[in-house]
């Protein structure tokens, strides 16, 4: 499946001077499921809808303005409402859009592992799913979003025209350095970590999510088969200081390899380190990586550590507003 072709050096997007380094926090505000089961339609939960005012808190003690790219079922709850069109009105956080097609009406397609990358759809179910969200997000909120995140990072063939036709001009769907097509979903293992243009002549740009490769053979990354490799392998190659694929997010990553990472993007002159991680494991119990009240507590502690290691090097957060305004056109 593919989303758009790889960008030449032409289509880097280039900021204006004086922006320097910024990093960018994104969370995938969704329900609540059991990520070790097939995906169902029904049987969710919204238990963690209000976590989230917690780690606005602790945005707004770093000055960090954070995009939450809401889903169905959260813009859809009478609480989600409450909380997203106050923090929008007041100026404390963005708001874009994440499509989980398996819970976002209309209802007309088989819930199926194809079919939980949006990408994969019909291209007028993937647009009905899509206007259905948007709409919504932009009733409550008083504003049209313009940041997109496909669920699941499932971008397919036709979102950028859906991107182009809904006037939404920043895509974070590309996860650098991850390939999912062995589960019918897209492949990001050539894609670049730096913002590129999608369509210059309609000013939409997509921001990847950062994932950077670390070890003597990190220059290798790209073309070696990370993807496909066993669990214990890759396990392997950490340990030996081979190859390490280290990802900007709490879950599932250490602060000392997060710092890694951070140094790494760094030294590589990348404009911006995108941040992310899903809404859930803001509670315990939600998602594999918070299982217990105090990984809740280790959670949040990962999170001044890595804040406070970005303010140490003068990085400053940004959000789609400053980027939007430091773009070179």
């Amino acid at each position: 499946m593919t989303f758009a072709r790889l960008p030449g050096k032409d289509d880097f997007v280039q900021f204006a001077p004086g922006f320097g380094q910024r990093y960018l926090v994104t969370i995938d505000v969704e329900e609540e499921f059991d990520w070790t089961r097939p995906i169902q339609r029904e049987g969710y939960s919204l238990d963690a809808i209000e976590a989230i005012t917690d780690f606005q808190t602790l945005c707004e003690q770093y000055g960090v303005t954070p995009l939450y790219l809401v889903d169905w079922p959260i813009i859809s709850d009478p609480r989600g409402k409450e909380i997203y069109g106050a923090l929008v009105r007041e100026g404390r956080a963005e708001v874009g859009i994440q499509l989980h097609p398996w819970v976002n009406p209309p209802f007309d397609e088989e819930v199926t592992q194809r079919n939980t990358y949006a990408g994969n759809l019909p291209p007028e179910l993937e647009r009905a799913k899509f206007y259905r969200l948007r709409d919504a997000i932009a009733e409550v909120t008083g504003k049209q979003p313009i940041a997109y995140r496909a669920g699941r990072y499932g971008i397919g063939p036709e979102t950028l025209n859906l991107l182009r036709e809904a006037g939404v001009r920043f895509d974070t769907s590309v996860r650098a350095n991850f390939d999912y097509s062995k589960a019918e979903g897209p492949d990001f293992s050539h894609y670049p970590l730096e913002p590129y243009w999608l369509d210059r002549r309609l000013d939409i740009v997509e921001l990847p999510v950062t994932s950077v490769y670390w070890g003597l053979l990190r220059r290798q990354g790209p073309i070696f088969p990370f993807a496909q490799m066993a669990g214990l392998t890759k396990s392997l190659m950490a340990r030996g200081r081979l190859l390490e694929r280290i990802s900007l997010t709490p879950e599932g990553i250490s602060v000392t390899e997060v710092i890694r990472g951070i140094d790494i993007a760094l030294d590589d002159g990348l404009p911006i380190l995108n941040f992310s991680f899903h809404s859930p494991s803001l509670r315990a119990g939600h998602t594999p990586y918070v299982r217990e009240p105090a990984d809740v507590e280790a959670f949040f502690d990962w999170w001044h550590q890595v804040l406070s290691y970005l303010a140490s090097r003068d990085i400053k957060p940004t959000c789609i507003g400053d980027i939007d305004a430091a773009i070179l056109r």
